[in-house]
């Protein structure tokens, strides 16, 4: 992941860093943490970065959860796409171990630590695969993108800002 985050901070470089680091944060994979990371790397204030790609990382939740299902429902019609869907699900579902044991905290927990194949694009697909009700997994995947948030600023911009905000 940090060949790929150096690669668009490089490339994209001259254009608007607030933009790069948003655009990042969209994306499945990358997500806010990708987002801080190219934040740290790109000199964006603290402050900004968080915000930014705290948006970023959630524009996306709302519509996986309530479109997803309709999508991969239309995409099994095709042999090519079919077979991504069916690869994708079965790769999410064998990550379901933790929201079976712990239900809402172990959401959390799956979209909050930052390890590879976890956050909140893939906890938004999983909670909608088990078909977890959204009033309980909205807030869950929420509170994750938020201990991420914490996690990864500690990682990318170290313990000032802590003290920035006290």
């Amino acid at each position: 992941m940090t060949r790929i985050i150096d690669w668009i901070a490089v490339t994209f470089a001259s254009w608007n860093h607030e933009l790069v680091i948003f655009i990042i944060s969209l994306f499945p994979i990358l997500e806010l943490r990708g987002g801080l990371i190219a934040a740290a790397l790109l000199q964006v204030p603290y402050w900004k970065a968080l915000i930014i790609c705290m948006i970023g990382n959630i524009i996306p939740i709302p519509f996986i959860l309530l479109l997803i299902e309709k999508i991969f429902k239309w995409m099994k019609k095709y042999k090519t796409t079919g077979r991504f869907v069916n690869w994708l699900e079965t790769k999410t579902l064998k990550k379901r171990d933790r929201i079976d044991r712990w239900g809402f905290w172990g959401l959390v927990l799956f979209v909050g630590i930052p390890l590879p194949g976890t956050g909140g694009w893939t906890g938004a697909l999983l909670a909608s695969l088990l078909r977890m009700p959204i009033k309980k997994s909205a807030p869950a995947i929420g509170i994750g993108i938020i201990l991420a948030a914490a996690i990864m600023s500690f990682i990318t911009y170290g313990i000032p800002w802590i003290v920035s905000v006290f």
